[in-house]
């Protein structure tokens, strides 16, 4: 199986071809296309015609033209100069995400450099050589050019890559995958570059794990509210109909469908009202809901189109200089991303909180230990849970808004888009740890309620978890037990244990 690539692209398809490697191809009609705008480009450059990065400088040195002879070493320079970031390796699945969505970006046929650096791309990504590129450096605006730019080093036989679990020069890289390098001819190099195409390859991945992110939170809610004998009237589909919100219907399904059947739930001494962090989970949820639907558009009408300046129109022999290079949209649809998924942690933490509180969790013992007072139990996991909580809240703070002028002047409003894709990576990475902390206690919880039995959603969940972390029957080191199951829930492996019982959730 492999993935033809003609400009129009999934999340499913970028998280394919960046975990699982799955080969690409370049569709015949975008080859035709990407040849077709090199043609315009060629013939503009006989005639002497100025285009921007083509036969000028770029920034505010866009006045510069520079002469017949400069016009091939300048693409050298440009990738080169711009090779300036800061800091430790991008995972190598969020490279190949990048040289993906930048190949996408190509096959529209509106960039204007050779099919070769295309095809190289591509060969790169078969044969399993990915580009080191730093963390930092990037502003979000004439594309990512700083990470981009060690890519397109690569392609020329400079810079580093990992070939085979090796880090390696990439000339000593290039030969053991054979492949050749290439020499960057007018207009190659900046064309590789000139797109926010990290922001999208990790804002894709990031997109795609946060809806598993959303669909455990909601099994681990449906195990508190069992476990606290929940009031589920809140969670009525009539409820959720009659204000409207999609996310939010879609929320009290899931976890009516996972509580279905539930004796813990069948209980009596239900308060006729819960407190907000039991009642209003489906509207919290519900609300990140919406908010990842929209993420997503905004994410795959980006993976759809032409990210590059200048823009080629071949059919109308015309060049047209702008702006869509700028990470705005990418940047905006991950701030909010970040914010719903650090506010679900919010809601999670309060749960925890419940759980552990002798005030608060309906006849459990306090912090879920039989030997309260000699034992804490899980007390310390809910300060974990509010030390990751509180820095998501950190990182929550937009960085969108910052934007820094650079290059003179000339280049005076940046998105910082990849400032926030980072950050949104780190807010997913510690919801991951919030949710394998409510999952732990949840299932201490369980343990006491026997031998009433949870629904068979929650048992599949519960059964899974005691894989991996065994009841506490007396107090023990946590943090291997919390950062185990922080993989199995990065993992997904709740979720598809939980789904082959239950059914898929929406």
């Amino acid at each position: 199986m492999e993935i033809e690539v003609d400009g129009h692209l999934s999340i499913e398809q970028v998280v394919k071809v960046a975990r699982e490697n799955l080969p690409v191809k370049i569709h015949p009609e975008a080859k035709a296309r990407i040849k077709r705008c090199r043609d315009l480009l060629e013939d503009k450059i006989k005639h002497n015609q100025i285009m921007y990065g083509v036969n000028t400088g770029i920034g505010e040195l866009a006045n510069v033209v520079l002469s017949q002879e400069q016009v091939e070493k300048f693409q050298k320079y440009v990738i080169y100069s711009h090779a300036a970031g800061y800091g430790q390796p991008l995972p190598v699945e969020v490279v190949r995400a990048a040289m993906l969505t930048r190949i996408s970006c190509h096959c529209h046929g509106h960039s204007g450099l050779r099919l070769e650096v295309v095809e190289k791309l591509a060969e790169l990504l078969n044969k399993g050589v990915t580009p080191v590129v730093c963390e930092k450096g990037s502003v979000g605006a004439c594309g990512d050019l700083s990470p981009m730019s060690q890519i397109a080093l690569v392609l020329m036989g400079e810079g580093e890559a990992f070939y085979q679990g090796e880090r390696l020069p990439a000339r000593k890289a290039l030969e053991k995958a054979g492949i050749q390098p290439i020499v960057f001819q007018a207009r190659d190099g900046l064309a590789t570059i000139n797109g926010s195409n990290v922001i999208t390859g990790l804002g894709a991945l990031e997109v795609h794990d946060t809806l598993r992110w959303i669909k455990h939170s909601e099994i681990v809610s449906a195990m508190t509210l069992e476990v606290l004998n929940a009031n589920m009237e809140a969670y009525d589909n009539r409820v959720h109909q009659v204000r409207g919100y999609p996310g939010a219907i879609i929320a009290a399904e899931n976890i009516r469908k996972i509580t279905q059947g539930s004796e813990l739930l069948a209980q009596p001494g239900k308060k006729v009202q819960d407190a907000y962090s039991l009642r209003s989970t489906p509207q919290v949820i519900g609300a990140a809901r919406d908010a990842w639907q929209w993420a997503r558009y905004m994410l795959e009408v980006e993976l759809n189109g032409a990210a590059d300046n200048p823009i080629f129109f071949p059919d109308e022999d015309l060049v047209l200089t702008g702006a869509n290079f700028q990470g705005v949209p990418q940047a905006l649809a991950l701030e909010l991303l970040g914010t719903a998924v650090t506010t679900v942690c919010v809601l999670s933490e309060r749960r925890v909180n419940r759980l552990m509180n002798p005030h608060l969790n309906v006849g459990l013992p306090a912090f879920l230990t039989k030997g309260a007072g000699m034992f804490s139990g899980l007390m310390l996991s809910q300060y974990t849970a509010g030390a990751l909580v509180c820095e998501n809240r950190v990182l929550s703070h937009p960085a969108a808004t910052g934007s820094i002028p650079a290059a003179a002047d000339q280049e005076d409003f940046v998105s910082m888009g990849m400032t926030t894709a980072l950050k949104t990576r780190q807010i997913l990475d510690n919801a991951q740890a919030v949710l394998a902390i409510e999952f732990i206690a949840a299932a201490q919880a369980i343990d006491f309620r026997q031998p009433l039995k949870p629904s068979q959603g929650v048992q599949a969940a519960y059964e899974t978890i005691r894989k991996y972390v065994d009841f506490m029957e007396e107090d023990r080191p946590l943090y291997p037990d919390i950062n185990r199951l922080k993989e199995v829930v990065q993992k997904g492996e709740i979720l598809e244990v939980v789904e082959k019982v239950i059914g898929s959730l929406k």
